[in-house]
């Protein structure tokens, strides 16, 4: 599995803890940037880790910006991309159950470490349930 991550600068020292968890667990992952704290713009990072998804060169993504907001947003421009802003692991668990969400937004000035890992755990371990849910994610992806 690849996952690409990216973040604003609002977001950079969270994607690197994301980032170290992931390649802990033995995970693959494509990091899109920002490189430091310096101001950069978000729609940069949320459209550069859809265009991932979307094209193929990574499985998932995870992007971070100051709440999760605004990248999510920008994520969520590409074709094909299903991005879910969580801020509980019950948010996480229903993103993947019944959205199928390829990308995950956290807010790196909302959401503390633990809460974060736990969170990204919880999302990459949970399995889409299809059956109804199927229906509305083929809709989304339609649009």
């Amino acid at each position: 599995m690849k996952i690409a991550v990216a973040s604003d600068h609002g977001g950079y020292v969270l994607k690197e803890a994301v980032k170290a968890h992931l390649i802990e667990k033995n995970i693959e992952v494509i990091d899109l940037g920002t490189d430091s704290e310096g101001s950069v713009d978000y729609p940069t990072f949320g459209k550069a880790c859809g265009e991932a998804i979307a094209d193929g060169k990574a499985d998932l993504g995870v992007v971070v910006c100051g709440t999760g907001i605004g990248i999510s947003i920008a994520a969520n421009k590409v074709k094909g991309v299903r991005c879910g802003l969580c801020t509980s692991v019950e948010m996480a668990r229903l993103t993947k159950q019944h959205n199928n969400a390829n990308i995950l937004a956290l807010g790196g000035r909302t959401t503390e470490e633990n809460l974060a890992m736990e969170i990204v755990d919880t999302w990459l371990n949970t399995e889409f349930e299809g059956g109804r849910h199927q229906r509305r994610v083929d809709m989304l992806d339609q649009m």
